[in-house]
């Protein structure tokens, strides 16, 4: 089985500074430069979106969904996963703007295109991902908050951080009970 990676933000480490929204808009124009791209006629749009919730921002994109929803609405077959392993992937040609997509989406994150013709989301910046690349969003993150890694690798970490969390635990209530 191919290895999975997906993007996991560290919610405590995100600034909600939007850097992701900018690396990500920016990926998906062919401006070289910030100035260049909102001068353009077809202003840059950004695939992942911070949300401020409490005293933590949360950038949100495209989970890629294992029974992707958007994939079974898509009534023109627009939305396909590239392989089985791989992202859930927009064809704007074929893509009619029914918006079923974005009804369905339980994040919320596909949304239409600048030109309303077509639907966007996040592709995990599939041309720098192939090419060994981490995706926009994450190589734009200057605080770390988000990482590109490997699915069974972060579940094998969160797994010994929350033994480590249970035994320390246990012991805590080993030495308190104790008399």
């Amino acid at each position: 089985m191919a290895k999975v990676k997906v993007i996991v933000v560290d919610e405590k480490r995100c600034l909600a500074c939007k850097q992701c929204m900018i690396a990500c808009a920016m990926a998906h124009t062919e401006a070289s430069t910030l100035a260049e791209a909102m001068a353009s006629e077809t202003k840059p749009q950004s695939r992942v979106h911070v949300e401020v919730w409490g005293a933590h921002g949360l950038p949100l994109q495209c989970r890629h969904c294992e029974d992707a929803p958007c994939i079974a609405v898509c009534p023109t077959d627009a939305i396909v996963r590239s392989s089985e392993d791989g992202p859930v992937l927009v064809d704007a040609a074929r893509c009619i703007g029914c918006r079923m997509c974005m009804i369905v989406c339980p994040f919320g994150v596909i949304e239409p295109s600048r030109d309303g013709k077509a639907t966007v989301k996040c592709d995990l910046c599939r041309e720098r991902t192939e090419a060994g690349e981490e995706p926009a969003c994450v190589a734009g993150c200057p605080t770390g908050a988000l990482k590109f890694v490997e699915l069974t690798d972060w579940l094998k970490r969160r797994r010994r951080e929350a033994a480590g969390r249970v035994a320390a635990a246990g012991e805590a209530a080993d030495e308190g009970g104790t008399e």
